[in-house]
């Protein structure tokens, strides 16, 4: 069973270091020991560092993989047109359970991050700088950082630079999520599509990347692109920063140049040397099985052709003692969990794609895989913000890749493989996390199936064949508690009740059991145990 993984867990280099030069001398490289290993560093003007960025072909490493250097044009662009200064932010929120390598650079590293963001805000003529993150590590070694460096939130400062601490949410990372709590709103998206570069922190134009983004600009401003462009491949120059874990001996971040071969970087980690399959790009993300991550390269190209992500550069193999849907669906369980509760697809869908999963793997045959087709398709482009959209793609993925083990579940007894959870999820609902420790329960004495239940939660409660709940209790997440209490208050019957949830403080987080045979098959909302 795999734990949680530290935030900074084992470092490790394939090749010559660039982002993690220095690590092999100190834990935290602080502004002198910085200096010492990367040297001092000039500003460069605007054009110039958009041309940069065009020569080494940095795109985004937060998942997306936007261009830096469109993105950067798009904001000087919108600061001239509009005659205002422009803002600067680094997403440092990573809050997936699969990733670190922002968390690593963060505490170990974080003035190389610091170097590129300035260098961005120096050519942009931004005058305030705000650091995105989610973790007390990463907040503290920031916090040092910038009075190392002098720099603060004071009035009358040349640059205004702050930390934003946010929770630890899947959606807080989200770019709309951090500029409105930069803004001082709560950290979820607002739910319409505004590019951060026309309109960001205080309705500025905002240029917003992640942190090894910003750190690989650094790295290149003081080698410049024909030494960078000596590393990796042709099209895709550089290296990258990859979180190892999953079926692992020794769960890391390394740092790769682009185009090894995948199989080699999970070798070192110790995974199975015929892993069942291997999730790349987070949970977000998409499987690739044996025989195509045997063949495929570090690279964003080489990923997408071969079926998988890079995303934001989680890899996790998995064994093959190991059922693999019954990993998946504890995955598909916490995503459904993370939702803000703001839309349908995402605080109704997910949880229902969850269960259309679990209906799967409790015999429900192909009526219920035909539902969980369905129910992943209806969320796809129609959330607030993309977690929706990256849960569905991990949901499709999973059903494509394990065809031999969706068929033993579909049209028999199952794969008779336990559950080991070996896919990292939190130990416990961190602080700000989804969770409200609450459950709903219904007191079957008193229930007369009036209904109403299911109307104000749907997300939680859903009525069966004959009109009664189809559950006895169900865990309450935070975006919920005041649909949950409403419930309670309105059941004529007085058949519900909001309780302390007792087994989330007992039962370990990551363990399941194994899936028995001979289940009894039930469809997907159907309501029949």
């Amino acid at each position: 069973m795999n734990a949680s993984l530290p935030d900074v867990p084992e470092v490790r280099v394939v090749g010559l270091p660039l982002l993690t030069s220095g690590f092999d001398l100190v834990e935290r490289l602080d502004l002198a020991m910085h200096l010492k290993v990367h040297g001092p560093l000039e500003p460069i003007a605007g054009e110039r560092l958009a041309t940069l960025a065009e020569q080494i072909s940095l795109r985004g490493r937060g998942g997306a993989g936007f261009p830096f250097a469109k993105k950067l044009r798009a904001v000087a662009e919108a600061a001239i047109r509009r005659g205002v200064r422009p803002v600067v932010v680094v997403n440092g929120s990573e809050d997936e359970p699969a990733c670190r390598k922002d968390t690593v650079l963060i505490n170990r590293a974080p003035h190389l991050i610091l170097d590129g963001a300035l260098l961005a805000a120096e050519a942009l003529g931004a005058r305030t700088l705000v650091i995105g993150v989610t973790r007390d590590s990463t907040e503290a070694s920031m916090q040092s950082a910038l009075a190392e460096r002098g720099l603060g939130n004071r009035r009358g400062s040349t640059l205004r630079a702050r930390v934003q601490r946010n929770p630890v949410r899947m959606v807080t990372g989200e770019s709309s999520a951090l500029v409105r709590s930069a803004d001082g709103g709560p950290p979820l998206p607002p739910g319409r599509k505004v590019r951060t570069s026309d309109s960001g922190v205080g309705g500025a134009p905002t240029l917003l990347s992640n942190a090894e983004t910003f750190a690989q600009l650094a790295v290149a401003a003081r080698i410049g692109p024909d030494r960078y462009r000596r590393t990796g491949l042709h099209d895709e120059p550089g290296t990258v920063l990859l979180t190892l874990s999953g079926a692992v001996a020794r769960p890391m971040v390394i740092e790769v140049p682009t185009g090894v071969p995948l199989r080699y970087v999970l070798q070192l980690a110790g995974a199975p040397p015929l892993p069942q399959g291997v999730l790349t790009g987070g949970y977000h993300g998409k499987w690739l099985d044996a025989v195509t991550s045997h063949d495929a390269v570090v690279s964003r190209a080489s990923l997408e052709a071969c079926g998988g992500a890079l995303g934001a550069g989680a890899v996790l193999p998995i064994g093959p003692g190991t059922c693999p849907l019954g990993e998946s669906l504890r995955v598909a369980h916490w995503l459904a969990a993370e939702s803000s509760g703001q839309c349908g697809p995402c605080y109704l869908g997910l949880p229902a794609a969850a269960r259309g999963l679990a209906d799967v793997l409790d015999g429900g045959g192909p009526t219920a895989l035909e539902a969980l087709r369905e129910v992943t398709r209806a969320v796809k482009r129609r959330g607030a913000c993309k977690h929706p959209d990256g849960s569905a793609a991990f949901l499709e993925s999973t059903i494509a890749a394990f065809t031999d083990d969706l068929a033993a579940h579909v049209l028999g007894d199952g794969c008779g493989r336990p559950v080991a959870g070996v896919l990292p999820l939190h130990d416990e609902s961190p602080r700000g996390g989804a969770s409200s420790g609450r459950r709903l329960a219904v007191d079957w004495t008193l229930c007369q199936g009036h209904g109403l239940c299911a109307d104000i939660v749907p997300e939680l409660i859903q009525l069966g064949p004959d009109g009664f709940p189809a559950v006895a209790e169900a865990a309450v997440p935070r975006y919920s508690e005041a649909r949950a209490q409403r419930a309670v208050r309105r059941c004529p019957a007085l058949a519900l009740r909001v309780e302390e949830d007792q087994t989330a403080a007992t039962a370990p987080p990551t363990a399941l059991p194994m899936l028995p045979r001979g289940r009894v098959r039930r469809a997907l909302g159907s309501g029949r145990q």
